[in-house]
């Protein structure tokens, strides 16, 4: 009877499957491996990159008009001969850097909108 030993094969492979899936140390071992791989993809390091992506966008966007201000305040002295091109530097220092923060906050405020909307 080649059919009835098709049939015992098949519930001998049943059962095993059965006694495997009961076992224990199957699921422990695969939360070992799970937990394992978040590990490894968490100690990932952490690079100048990953760093300035970390930073809000509004101490970005103040950090780049305190740079854009103070090569105002280095240059325009050079260009424009008067006493009044140092306290416009400063001036136009100020002006970029809050021009900055608010662009910078903006954007935060859109990414935070659009979070919020998916």
């Amino acid at each position: 009877m080649p059919g009835s030993n098709q049939e015992q094969e098949r519930l001998e492979q049943l059962r095993e499957r059965q006694l495997t899936d009961r076992d224990p140390l199957v699921k422990q071992r695969q939360f070992q491996r799970v937990t394992t791989q978040r590990e490894r993809r968490a100690k990932k390091p952490y690079t100048l990159g990953r760093m300035w992506k970390d930073i809000p966008h509004m101490w970005k966007g103040f950090f780049y008009g305190i740079v854009l201000g103070t090569m105002v305040l280095l240059i325009l002295p050079l260009l424009w001969i008067s006493p009044w091109a140092v306290p416009c530097s400063a001036i136009a220092l100020v002006v970029f850097a809050i021009f900055g923060a608010s662009v910078g906050r903006a954007i935060d405020t859109r990414e935070n909108i659009k979070d919020l909307l998916r």
